[in-house]
């Protein structure tokens, strides 16, 4: 327990060290306990710690420990991985947020999947803004259209826009990727839409992330270690 409680501690003494510096937009940044492939005894442990927002790659995974840990509350999962239309059901009946919608067939599946006796879903719209081949995410350029058609499905809350970036250690490129999710939000707030969250930021950027403007940040190997 002193482990994790200090790791933690640490994460959340970075977060207030770094909303002390010039950054662009203001408010509280939250933190996603990002849990995949550690056990949920290590949830459990860093619930009990005080944090209640965990974040899981894999729908079998966040499957498990959702039953598994059914006796916390206050647990909020958020889905932060690849979904695939044919694994949406059991993210729309366990998650609060999905962190990672890149095309309306998923939006709209997560919609209609959406228990209606459940608070509406939490939705960010991934955005590629490395460029990268390899990455999930919807492209700048249709980042608005998408973002237009999501806000209007029932059951979903668009809450705003999610990123990975390269992984660089060029400070000046990263802070670049990040001012372009934040950018993009800036736009479509001038277009009509009510966004409060840019998810972006990880363990080694995790200061870059905020002074661009970040709401959320999704850290996993500074809490619970390097993954096996």
């Amino acid at each position: 327990m002193a482990t994790i409680f200090t790791a933690w501690q640490g994460v959340k003494g970075r977060i207030e060290a770094a909303l002390q510096r010039p950054r662009h937009g203001g408010g509280e940044v939250d933190l996603l306990a990002v849990s995949k492939t550690f056990p949920a005894e290590a949830v459990r442990e860093l619930y009990d710690a005080g944090q209640r927002a965990f974040g899981e790659n894999y729908v079998q995974e966040l499957v498990t420990k959702a039953a598994q840990l059914v006796d916390l509350p206050e647990l909020a999962w958020h889905f932060i991985g690849p979904l695939q239309s044919n694994k949406t059901r059991p993210v729309a009946e366990i998650a609060s947020w999905v962190h990672t919608v890149d095309r309306l067939k998923i939006a709209e599946r997560l919609s209609m999947q959406r228990p209606p006796q459940l608070a509406p879903l939490n939705v960010c719209i991934q955005v590629n803004v490395s460029g990268e081949a390899s990455k999930s995410g919807v492209t700048p350029e249709l980042a608005a259209a998408l973002a237009l058609a999501v806000a209007k499905l029932p059951r979903l809350r668009l809450r705003g826009l999610m990123c990975i970036p390269e992984p660089t250690g060029d400070d000046e490129r990263l802070t670049a990727q990040f001012a372009t999710l934040r950018q993009l939000k800036e736009d479509l707030e001038r277009e009509g839409l009510a966004l409060d969250t840019l998810s972006m930021g990880m363990s080694a950027d995790l200061e870059l992330a905020i002074q661009e403007g970040a709401t959320m940040v999704r850290v996993g190997t500074a809490l619970f270690g390097a993954r096996t």
